[in-house]
């Protein structure tokens, strides 16, 4: 999928699309009319590549101007990443001098491969808000979440989002091939992909991405499924029975590649930094 990506919503020839994209996404009050794409990584071509990185100028028709960064992810701890990335992007649009009142909107789009947050909608935006009344501080920081497989079969195609995700699903299903009667930017972005397939090279990449992609994102799933079902139910039952501190530190571990520290330390009675040195 995040080949596509590269190809289609990465691709200065067509802008149409991502505008398309993005204001499907972030569905601003006024719409995104122009996109420039920036510093880019999707350019590299190494198969087990962990994401892909698409980092964009919006202008909208009031002029505003929004600093967007998509990726496209397969890896667990991305909410603290997706913050992260968020605070370079926002931080790097000041240099000595600048004022405050320079720093511009900025967003981070996180497509996931696998399901990651805890519920079942599969589009989630957060903004800072006030945790009693909930009044929104600001909107200059704006992270979404897409969930892929979180997208059910009956959603509805009329909304521009559903139909982009079900084009990065699978953009030869008898869905998509229906939208492309009706939808314009859908249609550009599937002659585009028939262009691509037709490059020996680019189709051949495309396989072994996806093939890597495949695997990897089957290997997570596993080792988070594992590690929440068996390593925490099996490992805390022996680590009571045997009453010694060793086997709660096994859990722990277990789980490090699946969960943050925090949440280890709520489920084994560790603290965080006796989590930290286990990492060490």
């Amino acid at each position: 999928m995040d080949f596509i990506f590269k190809n289609i919503f990465g691709s200065e020839k067509h802008p149409d699309i991502l505008i398309s994209f993005l204001n499907a996404t972030l569905k601003p009050k006024y719409p995104i009319v122009k996109v420039n794409i920036k510093n880019t990584d999707l350019e590299k071509e190494y198969i087990k590549d962990k994401f892909s990185r698409l980092d964009v100028n919006a202008t909208t028709s009031s002029n505003e101007i929004i600093n967007i960064e998509i990726q496209v992810k397969n890896e667990f701890n991305m909410i603290k990443r997706s913050l992260y990335y968020w605070s370079k992007l926002y931080e790097g649009q000041l240099n000595e001098g600048d004022d405050y009142s320079d720093l511009k909107r900025t967003v981070c789009i996180n497509i996931s491969l696998f399901k990651y947050l805890n519920n079942d909608i599969f589009h989630n935006a957060y903004r800072l808000k006030e945790i009693e009344v909930n009044e929104e501080l600001t909107d200059v920081l704006e992270i979404h979440f897409i969930e892929i497989p979180k997208l059910k079969d009956n959603s509805d195609e009329r909304d521009m989002l559903v139909a982009w995700i079900e084009f990065l699903k699978n953009p030869e299903s008898e869905k998509v091939r229906a939208l492309e009667m009706s939808v314009k930017e859908i249609r550009e972005a599937k002659n585009e992909l028939i262009k691509i397939s037709c490059d020996e090279k680019q189709r051949a990449l495309y396989e072994l991405r996806a093939k890597a992609l495949k695997d990897e994102t089957s290997a997570l799933n596993k080792a988070k499924r594992e590690g929440k079902e068996e390593g925490l139910k099996e490992g805390l039952k022996e680590g009571k029975e045997k009453g010694i501190k060793e086997g709660i530190e096994a859990v722990a571990r277990n789980l490090l590649d699946v969960l943050d520290n925090e949440t280890i330390a709520l489920k084994t009675g560790l603290t965080v930094d006796e989590i930290n040195q286990l990492r060490k």
